[in-house]
């Protein structure tokens, strides 16, 4: 019972929470990414390379024969997908410089000082007028 409730103390420690947040946020935006890499940048680049689509790139190893399928390499797939991890990686990397600049910015920020003594004293004698 102990390795059980181990692993629950482990489970649902905060940090481990927020990477599965992580991850299933991660897995949604790859899938957006890969949809603007597809869908709206290739076709422009395949247009301008003379209507290439670069999805259908490949090299035919053996061709399909009787009751067998055609062995392909599709190195267009694979660019598709560099392009996919460039986009992804470089929204990380303005994403962590944004979040780097508000933690350093966060930091230079001088920390709250007590009032002066004369801003105290003000402060009591305009209490004080009040409750008269």
């Amino acid at each position: 019972m102990g390795l059980l409730k181990e692993f629950k103390t482990f489970a649902m420690r905060g940090s481990v929470l927020d990477m599965a947040v992580g991850v299933i946020i991660g897995a949604a935006f790859g899938k957006i990414v890969t949809s603007i890499v597809s869908d709206v940048l290739m076709p422009p680049v395949g247009l301008l390379t003379g209507g290439m689509d670069f999805s259908h790139l490949s090299i035919t190893l053996r061709a399909a024969s009787a009751g067998t399928e055609a062995v392909t390499l599709r190195y267009g797939v694979f660019i598709n997908a560099i392009i996919d991890f460039v986009i992804v990686a470089f929204c990380i990397f303005l994403l962590i410089k944004v979040v780097n600049a508000a933690k350093r910015h966060a930091e230079e920020a001088p920390p709250p000082q007590a009032p002066s003594q004369e801003v105290v004293l003000l402060s009591e004698i305009r209490d004080l007028l009040k409750q008269r």
